[in-house]
């Protein structure tokens, strides 16, 4: 005579109620005779999904099973595929954002060259379009904030003594990079540009930091490429050369010091951040613009408008430029909030170049082989940099990581 037995398969449940593994939603799935067996595959409760249950009414003739009666695909492997389609379809709309978002920072940065750029052909005065840029961003920020599509941060007086460093370094270095840009072709200013790791590997030395022997290597070809690059350069202008190498010096001495003065504001996203220099860089710059060249504004205008013909046509080149100074910068600190470092930096160094080829197309810029050959040095150069510190900064979270 058989006899039942005292151990059962794991997905099987003896009960002396024949409805006590239900759930109360779900009435249907009760046998309202008490001799046949019960059966459910999908019980969940409260969105979990349980062991599917089996049980036998006290009057059943079963006295033997098997080990696996029923062969079924268990509920949590069909809530795997499913979860492995909803992380899918969530990486292709990252994707997706993230391309939207790089293709938006190259276009805006192009279009800002070339606007600012034919905008100083026929008006060369430099101080005055830097300031209205400034004006244009400062514009847009108090937009946003007024609106509320962007919410603002707190202002109090600390906050705004620890802005007054980086925003007084944001404006010599925008307004150097201006000056360079009307005295030099675009090309031969962002090749100047690329060699701020340079400046950034001394002044943070200078100022206590250490650094492994790669990156020292890497700025090597940095060097030799802006140098070779110079002295090549069909539109050299020492004043141009000067204000790419200032301009530089300026936009490292921001970093290092928003760094230092900016600590205890980390709740400050970069937009905001931005914004707010914007806006002070705007009081630095515009009186000092007045007294450099505010007495020949008026003569440059006639002059400008005799040249291209309509006034309107000044008007939209300078708009443009104004919007999209500041639209490059916004879509560069969206990039930099959705990606890692190592994949900004490369980002940031493609753009470059793609700035470079586009004002070469646009302006049809004489180009020299030994000039591109130097370019190109130049620009791998700070593309190796970019590696080598961002592996040196990964390291050093890890190494925090692991102390705590």
């Amino acid at each position: 005579m058989l006899s039942l037995s005292s151990t059962l398969s794991p997905h099987i449940t003896l009960s002396k109620n024949p409805t006590s593994h239900f759930p109360l939603h779900h009435p249907n799935l009760r046998s309202k005779s008490p001799k046949r067996a019960q059966f459910s595959t999908s019980t969940a409760i409260n969105g979990v999904f349980s062991k599917p249950s089996f049980q036998i009414p006290k009057s059943s003739g079963f006295c033997k099973f098997p080990a696996n009666p029923f062969r079924f695909s268990p509920p949590a492997a069909a809530a795997e595929d499913a979860g492995d389609a909803s992380d899918d379809s969530s990486s292709k709309a990252k994707t997706l954002q993230l391309a939207v978002v790089f293709g938006l920072w190259y276009f805006q940065n192009i279009v800002f060259n070339i606007y600012n750029k034919k905008v100083l052909n026929i008006f060369p005065f430099p101080w005055l379009l830097a300031s209205f840029q400034l004006f244009a961003g400062s514009i847009w920020m108090l937009v946003l904030w007024s609106l509320k599509l962007q919410p603002c941060p707190k202002i109090s007086k600390p906050f705004i003594i620890a802005l007054l460093g980086p925003a007084l370094f944001h404006t010599i270095g925008h307004i150097s990079a201006c000056v360079s840009f009307s005295k030099v072709a675009v090309s031969f200013t962002h090749v100047i540009k690329s060699a701020e790791p340079v400046f950034t590997v001394l002044f943070s030395s200078f100022l206590g930091d250490s650094y492994p022997l790669k990156v020292w290597l890497s700025i090597l070809p940095i060097v030799f490429g802006c140098s070779l690059a110079a002295i090549t350069e069909a539109s050299f202008n020492f004043e141009g050369l000067s204000g790419a190498m200032i301009s530089n010096v300026g936009f490292v001495l921001r970093n290092i010091y928003s760094k230092r003065s900016l600590q205890n504001f980390k709740e400050v996203n970069g937009l905001n951040l931005y914004g707010w220099i914007s806006i002070i860089s705007l009081f630095y710059l515009f009186p000092v613009a007045i007294f450099v060249e505010g007495s020949k504004w008026v003569q440059g205008y006639h002059q400008a408008i005799a040249s291209i013909g309509q006034a309107s046509t000044l008007y939209i080149w300078v708009l443009i430029s104004g919007i999209f100074y500041h639209l490059y910068n916004q879509s560069s600190y969206q990039a930099l909030d959705e990606i890692s470092p190592l994949t900004f930096s490369v980002g940031n160094t493609m753009k470059r170049v793609v700035v470079i080829v586009s004002s070469v197309l646009v302006f049809r810029n004489p180009i020299r082989p030994l000039n591109a050959v130097g370019s190109a040095i130049a620009i791998l150069g700070t593309f190796l940099y970019s590696q080598t510190t961002t592996k040196k900064s990964a390291k050093k979270i890890e190494e925090g990581e692991k102390k705590d």
